[in-house]
């Protein structure tokens, strides 16, 4: 089951962190079709947040077609995304970059934009040229 982690200071909206959150369990694979979501009271008492937030979180995927409410039973996971397990070795890879990416004193705010970066060339269109900040003349 997953668990949520509401982070206050982030300035994204709690219910889209909500959203967020089980998009990435799904694309792990920690949460599968027919997994059962944590009902609205037990997100409540585990992150102190309003009800109606989490109804609207479960709302917003339901919308996307990623769960479905059924009436007295719960919100259940309809369909998976992506397949890179949480097991992956792709995984302990990311970790270790990741760790050493702190230990040369990034914070995590520079790792994610450095990764990020990475990212969008790694995923460009092809054709698309992106401009690299290193070498270019001024």
């Amino acid at each position: 089951m997953v668990e949520y982690r509401i982070d206050r200071r982030s300035g994204v909206a709690t219910y889209l962190q909500i959203v967020q959150q089980t998009r990435q369990a799904l694309r792990l694979g920690l949460l599968e079709p027919g997994d059962k979501l944590p009902t609205a009271r037990e997100v409540v008492e585990a992150t102190a947040i309003n009800p109606n937030t989490v109804l609207k979180a479960y709302r917003e995927l339901e919308r996307e077609g990623l769960v479905e409410a059924r009436r007295g039973l719960g919100t259940f996971v309809r369909k998976s995304l992506g397949s890179a397990p949480a097991d992956s070795p792709l995984r302990g890879e990311l970790a270790e970059w990741t760790a050493r990416a702190r230990a040369a004193g990034l914070e995590k705010d520079d790792v994610a934009a450095l990764f990020n970066a990475v990212l969008e060339e790694q995923f460009a269109p092809v054709g698309t040229h992106t401009a690299s900040t290193q070498g270019d003349p001024a």
